[in-house]
């Protein structure tokens, strides 16, 4: 008879992290001012993925999920919904800026300064614009970041900026306290 007891399974993502998995966020003091993170993979948008997104969201409006009124609009065809570009740009980002968050505090800034249509590749990047220890809590802090989204041209489609709050390696995370 063999042994067929399941071997323990290890969950704490620092644990993980240590048997060579890629790390996924990062700890207050490995952020620093002006680093720049170009997120990967990039993500094609197809047609099905806006009209989706659309539906789910109750977002109806004809300029993307109608060819024949979006024919005749100033873009000439079908156009990505906002809040969709954004999801993407801020999901792409978890990896590298708020995969450790304690907590998403703050998103401001958002701007759309060139439409995504169909078929376009988006690629994302995060600037490291600030980062502050908390005075009230030593096992965290606030980094706050600019992420800008390009089409394959190299068109910034949308941009905006967060605040998240980390917490600091030299203290501890929660889940290595656990």
């Amino acid at each position: 008879m063999t042994d067929t007891a399941a071997p323990a399974l290890e969950t704490s993502q620092a644990a993980r992290e240590a048997s060579g998995a890629r790390q996924y966020g990062r700890y207050l003091e490995e952020f620093e001012v002006g680093a720049v993170y170009k997120h990967w993979p990039a993500k094609t948008v197809t047609e099905a993925d806006d009209h989706l997104f659309c539906l789910i969201t109750m977002n109806h409006h004809p300029l993307h999920i109608n060819d024949v009124y979006a024919a005749h609009s100033q873009q000439g065809r079908n156009v990505v919904v906002g809040p969709l570009v954004y999801s993407l740009m801020l999901g792409m980002s978890v990896g590298d800026v708020s995969g450790k968050a304690i907590a998403n505090l703050a998103t401001e800034e958002l701007e759309h300064p060139a439409p995504l249509f169909h078929g376009d590749t988006l690629f994302a990047e995060s600037e490291v614009l600030e980062v502050t220890p908390s005075r009230s809590k030593q096992d965290r802090g606030v980094v706050k970041v600019r992420t800008d989204a390009y089409k394959q041209d190299g068109t910034l489609v949308a941009t905006f900026r967060r605040s998240v709050l980390v917490p600091r390696q030299a203290v501890g995370s929660p889940e290595e306290e656990a």
